[in-house]
């Protein structure tokens, strides 16, 4: 009897072993030149991440190029190669199907940047300068150090 998966409950480990081969499968084809493309062959393309759905038939490649430039046309090489990208990773990987690749724009240096910037801002900063500090505050049962 098949098990329902709550969906709040992120994914299964077989979902993660699974991404990881086929991030792994994607990354070694990417870097070895494999596919004949001026634009992939002008651009070192990173995939920090694929997601699989619970059933494995559809990987989500999370793919920047380094440096961040050329999003687009990077994303548009990689869907127009898709078909010659899966039977690829079908080779590398033993599934009893291949899965579907899908290609998104990875937005974690974003989010990244976003954060250390929050963090950098005038408004923590004054928080942080205003808070006390752990150190500076002694118990009042314990003696003092002078």
């Amino acid at each position: 009897m098949a098990q329902k998966q709550n969906p709040s409950a992120g994914p299964s480990q077989r979902q993660q072993r699974v991404a990881e081969l086929v991030r792994h499968a994607l990354a070694e084809v990417l870097q070895r030149g494999d596919i004949q493309d001026p634009v992939l062959g002008s651009h070192v393309v990173t995939v920090p991440e694929v997601r699989m759905s619970p059933d494995l038939k559809l990987a989500t490649a999370y793919v920047m190029p380094l440096g961040g430039q050329d999003e687009a046309p990077v994303i548009a090489a990689l869907d127009r190669h898709k078909k010659i990208l899966r039977q690829e990773v079908a080779r590398r990987v033993n599934l009893k199907y291949a899965p579907e690749l899908r290609f998104r724009r990875d937005e974690t240096f974003d989010e990244a940047a976003r954060i250390d910037q929050l963090l950098r801002s005038e408004k923590v900063q004054r928080d942080l300068e205003t808070a006390p500090r752990e150190d500076d505050e002694a118990e009042p049962d314990s003696p003092s150090r002078d």
